[in-house]
């Protein structure tokens, strides 16, 4: 078990867990059993990891909030069935981290490549970001994007936020092994 599932347990059997400076803090209705406690206490490090912002200044609970906000809307104003309204809310998670979280690079360089300016595949900035753009061939494109959307999932499910693909209920982090 992983730190993301070890919270999700938490959260299961009722316990808010948030950070305290280098500690958790919980809150629960009842005592929480000890084998949970355990669990927690095992994990901590990471559990402080996960709940403290990133770089892009959300934690997992910003990012779990996100979701379910996008996956409540889809459903419920948008008549979608659960799990489409999930796929719908993943796929606009991924696209709030791309955004949260640019790679810009220089403009005489291709992010993906490493290469410069090519007569017949000109650089171009991608990107709306005001510290700069990812600077990439045309070519260079389809992959650098597959690679930086397979970073967001990973990142994603990392905290525990994952969208069901499919009829066949494989997972984003599955699909992407793929």
């Amino acid at each position: 078990m992983n730190a993301a599932l070890a919270l999700n347990a938490a959260r299961a059997v009722g316990i808010r867990v948030r950070v305290d400076g280098d500690d958790l803090e919980l809150e629960a209705a009842a005592p929480p059993p000890p084998a949970m406690l355990d669990l927690l206490s095992l994990h901590k490090a990471d559990l402080l990891k996960l709940l403290r912002p990133a770089n892009d200044g959300w934690s997992t609970e910003d990012w779990q909030v996100f979701f379910d906000e996008r996956a409540g809307i889809a459903q419920f104003d948008g008549g979608l069935s659960r799990a489409e309204a999930e796929r719908r809310a993943f796929a606009c998670c991924v696209a709030e981290w791309l955004n949260r979280n640019p790679t810009p690079s220089a403009p005489e360089r291709c992010a993906a490549c490493g290469g410069g300016e090519r007569l017949c595949d000109p650089l171009l900035p991608f990107g709306t970001d005001t510290s700069g753009h990812a600077w990439l061939h045309r070519a260079c494109w389809p992959a650098w994007y597959r690679a930086r959307e397979a970073e967001a999932i990973a990142v994603l499910a990392s905290m525990g936020i994952e969208a069901q693909l499919g009829e066949q209920g494989r997972t984003a982090r599955q699909l992407q092994g793929n």
